[in-house]
């Protein structure tokens, strides 16, 4: 496990890269596949990485909590390397109700999470609807619970939820993009 923290090149009111990538059911999803949304929490994330697993229950409930956002995890790790990170392993912990996200995406060659800039697990990129096309509103960690056995300090440190609640009524979001910690993103060799 290599610590890091998430440092894309992406600017606020950048368009988010087009991706078309498989979910844990064998359906194949794009940005487009959310547009009846108003905002998309793409999480590189993955299944074996303590930072990671650690947010999988905030993420789920802001699944569940938000109905205008929709929250993809996006998995890039190479599975060959990290066996915990395949796709039998992701459909395995959507079935058991472990990640219950409205997609969980499988990014085999990395390219997608290359394409964002995305460095660890988790690396979130909340994007707003605007005009048909998805615009970057914040990127940023979750909560202020940087480490995996940390708990937020409470409301203030719940900032993904203030930056969903800003980019949902319009609103431009107002906090520092504060990286995100989390295991370094295990890129498939070539």
């Amino acid at each position: 496990m290599v610590q890091t923290d998430s440092d894309s090149q992406l600017q606020r009111g950048d368009l988010a890269s087009d991706f078309r990538l498989v979910d844990t059911e064998g359906a194949h999803y794009t940005p487009d596949s959310f547009g009846d949304n108003d905002a998309m929490l793409v999480v590189f994330t993955c299944n074996h990485c303590p930072y990671a697993k650690a947010k999988f229950a905030p993420l789920n409930a802001i699944a569940e909590e938000y109905d205008d956002c929709a929250v993809v995890g996006i998995n890039p790790n190479d599975a060959d390397e990290y066996p915990d990170d395949s796709y039998e392993r992701m459909c395995e912990l959507v079935d058991d109700g472990s990640i219950d996200y409205d997609a969980y995406l499988r990014d085999d060659d990395g390219t997608v999470a290359d394409a964002y800039g995305a460095v660890c697990t988790p690396d979130p990129f909340l994007f707003r609807r605007d005009d048909e096309e998805w615009r970057l509103a914040y990127h940023g960690r979750l909560d202020d619970a940087l480490n995996p056995d940390d708990e937020p300090s409470g409301e203030p440190g719940f900032e993904m939820r203030r930056a969903i609640d800003a980019a949902l009524s319009g609103e431009d979001v107002r906090l520092e993009d504060n990286p995100s910690r989390g295991c370094s993103i295990k890129w498939p060799s070539a």
